[in-house]
């Protein structure tokens, strides 16, 4: 066996019992909490030997590399998330290869979603992003918009929105992260109770290699961890 296969292996293992143990102190259950590996800038021998570890939901910033990878990787049971900006030009041939969009930024975008959707015959689950750190920089809705965007999100018949994502603010390091996290997590509470019926926000999608843990322990389901699963390799 090759040594990057081991260490995939091991550092898949560790990442899961890290997992496990912030899911513990948040009170729930490592099942409460799904892995989607980082690929972007891993090789396709790493990502390969990721999977047949047993991780097979897989996440891409980039559309065009998203493509790419999903045909030159079509023999393995991987389920692709889209977790980067998608332009709406690129919608059309990147649903049919996603399990889910994790980064829906603007209503022009989720309404682009649904339209291709409905002409590909799919129903697409989808992630808000909000931009709870405030900056300039980051996309997503602005949290206070959110709210009134809801029942015109019920009507959509081709996007089922399942929760919220954010990525951290980058000043500010761990405790700022902490917060934001945080923030995201009121601000789904905030909105369950008006929530129409066919929108769900169950799903937090928060927290990558360097603050899964906390992101964990504020309420994330769903973590999205890159260079933590493919550390001491260069496959």
């Amino acid at each position: 066996m090759p040594e990057f296969v081991q260490l995939i292996r091991d550092n898949l293992a560790r990442v899961r019992r890290q997992i496990a143990d912030a899911a513990v102190r948040s009170g729930r259950t490592a099942e409460a909490v799904q892995l989607v590996a980082v690929t972007k800038s891993a090789g396709e021998a790493a990502i390969r030997a990721l999977v047949e570890a047993g991780c097979r939901d897989l996440g891409e910033s980039r559309p065009q590399q998203l493509w790419d990878r999903a045909a030159r990787l079509a023999d393995l049971p991987i389920r692709w998330h889209m977790i980067g900006t998608l332009q709406r030009n690129k919608v059309r041939r990147t649903l049919p290869l996603v399990q889910m969009l994790q980064s829906a930024d603007s209503p022009a975008l989720v309404e682009a979603v649904d339209r291709v959707a409905a002409e590909l015959s799919l129903c697409v689950p989808v992630l808000l992003e909000a931009n709870v750190s405030g900056e300039g920089s980051k996309r997503g809705f602005d949290p206070v918009s959110v709210e009134p965007y809801l029942d015109e999100l019920a009507r959509l018949e081709h996007v089922k929105i399942r929760g919220l994502m954010c990525m951290a603010g980058l000043e500010g390091g761990l405790e700022r992260a902490r917060r934001d996290f945080a923030a995201l997590r009121e601000l789904r509470d905030r909105l369950k109770p008006s929530c129409p019926d066919r929108v769900s926000l169950d799903e937090l999608s928060m927290g990558m290699s360097g603050d899964f843990e906390a992101a964990i322990e504020e309420g994330a389901t769903i973590v999205r961890i890159g260079s933590a699963l493919f550390e001491g390799t260069d496959a």
